[in-house]
């Protein structure tokens, strides 16, 4: 059974149990995620569709407050203790979410969960890729990592099927609770993980002592926006994740208007958000099972960060000329699912061949503060594409613009990552070393 299992996911002799290990860390992590995220969309709307580009902004000054402290606490403590206190510490935060919501709702108090949500989902989901590309080399990156990232979409069918049917028995402060109770579940994972990882001697070839998973990633709090800034690889993947907010921006401010426009009633809302959310992760677990992996495999990254920008830069020309709420819809899932099933999986096996600093602190500015700044930007970009009075035609040319950018860049990188036995030229790809 294992090895027909084993064959199925593409995993080597010894590499199951820490695939099924990452499988299941994501499960939970979405799971718990995707049955608080209808009501953050829900409080986004209640707080005013006008108002979204203040709470991205918002969520970006957070963001900017909170990275050097997590940074700094990575330097403190032991690599292989870190997710602890991160986790530890959102826990402890959806403890007193859950006291919130038992007290009452409120305008500012909506915009204060949705803010924070924000910056929840962005850390832990960050911390955890950096956990995989820590604990996998970049070949069992090219063959797992899209697996592993069916653990999230599995979770994600989860969570709001999870929400609809305990809602009324648990409300909202009892889903806040689960989602703690799911969180914490993943510190025992991690630790196997971690421990997995010592036996078999994973991790990046040739690492030197300071590399030891039982010591600090060393540096200070500023360090991971310095190997960003001296490095053109990862400067490089800040101005893809930057495009890759900037389009997911745009079409989400258009769905919240429309959402906004056809369904008035909060019940109504949150219906259309978890029909959508459910059929993104449907979509992408078929696609990470059956596709992504083996595609990552024959032909690298290259393919997963540029085929889908294609897409949605085609999907940018089709809501020009039938600006609907239905081709939105099927453009915002095709976004969706592409960056759940290939994008997220190819990004992160940029990551595999670097050090712990790159791993932790540079790609935690990337995918948190960069991440957030590209929100923000594009947040007021659009405010100002509509100030235009052209509607959705110019938001939609621009956007087309942008995921052609998208595309090229993804391309590009895609080609950098460091060359796998079986690749044309070995060496030719290899990015500078950090």
């Amino acid at each position: 059974m294992s090895q027909r299992l084993s064959v199925a996911i593409n995993a080597r002799a010894g590499e199951l149990a820490a695939a099924l290990a990452g499988f299941a860390l994501f499960f939970c992590l979405f799971a718990g995620y995707f049955m608080l995220r209808p009501i953050r969309e829900a409080m986004g709307i209640l707080g005013g569709v006008d108002n979204l580009q203040w709470l991205f902004s918002a969520t970006f000054v957070v963001m900017l407050l909170a990275v050097p402290l997590f940074a700094w606490l990575n330097s403190k403590v032991a690599r292989r203790r870190y997710i602890d206190w991160v986790y530890g510490f959102f826990a402890a935060n959806l403890l007193l979410f859950a006291l919130w919501f038992q007290a009452g709702e409120s305008v500012w108090g909506g915009r204060v969960f949705y803010v924070w949500i924000s910056v929840y989902n962005l850390f832990v989901i960050s911390v955890a890729w950096s956990l995989m590309a820590d604990v996998f080399d970049p070949t069992q990156a090219r063959r797992l990592f899209a697996f592993i990232a069916a653990g999230a979409s599995c979770g994600g069918l989860a969570g709001p099927a999870l929400g609809a049917l305990l809602i009324d028995a648990l409300g909202q402060s009892g889903l806040t609770l689960l989602a703690a109770a799911l969180l914490l579940a993943t510190l025992p994972l991690k630790q196997l993980l971690m421990h997995w990882r010592a036996e078999h001697g994973a991790g990046r070839p040739g690492a030197p002592p300071s590399e030891d998973p039982r010591r600090p990633v060393s540096g200070n709090p500023f360090s991971g926006i310095g190997r960003v800034c001296s490095s053109p690889y990862l400067l490089g993947i800040s101005a893809f994740v930057i495009l890759l907010a900037t389009v997911t921006t745009f079409l989400y401010f258009e769905q919240a208007r429309l959402v906004a426009e056809r369904f008035p009633e909060r019940a109504a809302q949150i219906r259309v958000f978890s029909l959508i959310d459910f059929s993104v992760q449907a979509l992408s677990l078929l696609a990470q099972l059956f596709i992504a992996g083996r595609l990552a495999e024959r032909y690298g990254p290259r393919l997963l960060l540029a085929g889908v920008p294609l897409l949605v830069a085609l999907g940018f020309l089709g809501l020009a000329l039938a600006p609907t709420f239905a081709v939105l819809a099927t453009l915002m899932i095709v976004r969706r699912v592409g960056e759940y099933a290939f994008i997220r999986p190819g990004r992160e096996m940029l990551f595999a061949p670097l050090d712990a600093q790159s791993k932790y602190k540079a790609k935690n500015f990337i995918d948190t503060v960069v991440y957030r700044a590209g929100d923000a930007v594009s947040a007021w970009a659009k405010t100002l594409l509509d100030a235009l009075g052209h509607g959705v035609l110019l938001v939609a040319l621009v956007g087309a613009v942008l995921a052609a950018l998208w595309g090229a860049l993804g391309w590009y990188l895609g080609g950098r990552t460091v060359a796998i036995p079986g690749d044309a030229t070995p060496g030719e790809n290899e990015p500078e070393r950090l």
